[in-house]
Parts: C-alpha cells; structure tokens; sequence
C-alpha cells in the first residue's frame, strides 16, 4: 500500500471524533474547529472511500 493512498489525517481525526460525539458539532468543539470543518472532512472522507460513513438524522448521526 502506498501512503499517498491513504486518506488525510485530519479527516480521520474529524470521523473519528464524529462517531465517539455523536454531532458534528460537538466534534468541532473537540478538535477545536467548526462543525460545518468537520462535515466538510467527514463528506470528503466518504466521496474519497466511496462510501456513506454516517447517517446524518437531525441534530445527530449515527455510524453506518
């Protein structure tokens, strides 16, 4: 495998914090940037592996 296939740090970091807080915007408040920073990095994460990574419902996502 080659480490420029891998995916960013950062949006790992942002999924990461997603699905242990449950909201975007309590991920944000975590890694200390905006939740629409965090959805962006979660959204490009899923276009980038191709695959829905949450379920966003309201307020709140949940892990797929």
């Amino acid at each position: 495998m080659r480490w420029r296939d891998l995916p960013s740090l950062s949006s790992l970091r942002a999924f990461d914090a997603t699905a242990r807080c449950g909201s975007f915007a309590e991920a944000g408040r975590q890694l200390n940037v905006t939740h629409a920073a965090v959805t962006q990095a979660v959204r490009g994460l899923e276009t980038e592996l191709g695959v829905a990574l949450v379920q966003r419902a309201g307020r709140t996502v949940g892990l797929t």
